[in-house]
């Protein structure tokens, strides 16, 4: 799960990811904003109105939801479901309203805070972006400076100064908590055969026996 202020860079990182690696899937959650110049439903986000988003709350479709600047967001569980079933690693780019209400539902979800190397440098982007007018971009860095007394809840943190750098410490995290033992499934079939093994190879084993 990837968190960032607006402008931080998660979701390029996560899509980044995508591309790079065969084994992780790219959960498209849904909002209620505009689609931004070349965002494509259905890839960038899906793209509802906000009473199709509200209906999809009432139904209980969504794992995650939460309001930003005015829009809503939130995370489909069909998205999500078709990439476990697939046996992937789901990486969700989710605003950190949400995140604490996965926090709560998902116990074993590897949670990464992903800042810019400095707030100058925040500013640049979403200056820079030039897809907000200046009082939506003010929103939101009041927004990110609130959000940034909660990083200290996530497992890791990532600074996004150089992306390629960024995705390659991400895809670490990935690899590092795959080797989690608590994560290995056939754990105690491993160390029985290994039990096993080491009987039936111990040189001072009785003759016979």
């Amino acid at each position: 799960m990837l968190s960032s202020p607006s402008g931080g860079g998660k979701t390029s990182i996560a899509k980044r990811l995508v591309t790079t690696r065969s084994d992780v899937v790219y959960s498209v959650s849904a909002t209620t904003r505009r689609p931004r110049q070349g965002e494509r439903d259905g890839q960038s986000y899906w793209f509802l109105s906000r009473a199709d988003f509200e209906r999809s709350i009432a139904a209980d479709e969504f794992l995650e939801w939460a309001e930003y600047g005015g829009n809503l967001y939130g995370t489909l569980r069909r998205e999500v479901a078709k990439a476990i079933d697939a046996g992937k690693h789901v990486v969700l780019d989710i605003e950190v309203q949400g995140a604490e209400q996965l926090r709560a539902k998902v116990e074993d979800g590897v949670h990464v805070y992903v800042l810019p190397p400095s707030g100058t440098e925040l500013v640049r982007r979403l200056v820079g972006r030039g897809t907000e007018d200046p009082a939506t971009v003010a929103r939101r860095l009041r927004i990110a400076s609130d959000e940034l007394g909660l990083a200290g809840r996530y497992d890791y943190l990532v600074v996004n100064d150089e992306l390629d750098q960024a995705v390659a410490e991400v895809a670490n995290i990935i690899e590092a908590e795959c080797r989690r033992t608590r994560r290995q499934t056939r754990l105690d079939t491993v160390v029985s055969q290994f039990r096993r093994d080491l009987a039936a190879a111990n040189p001072e084993r009785p003759s016979g026996a």
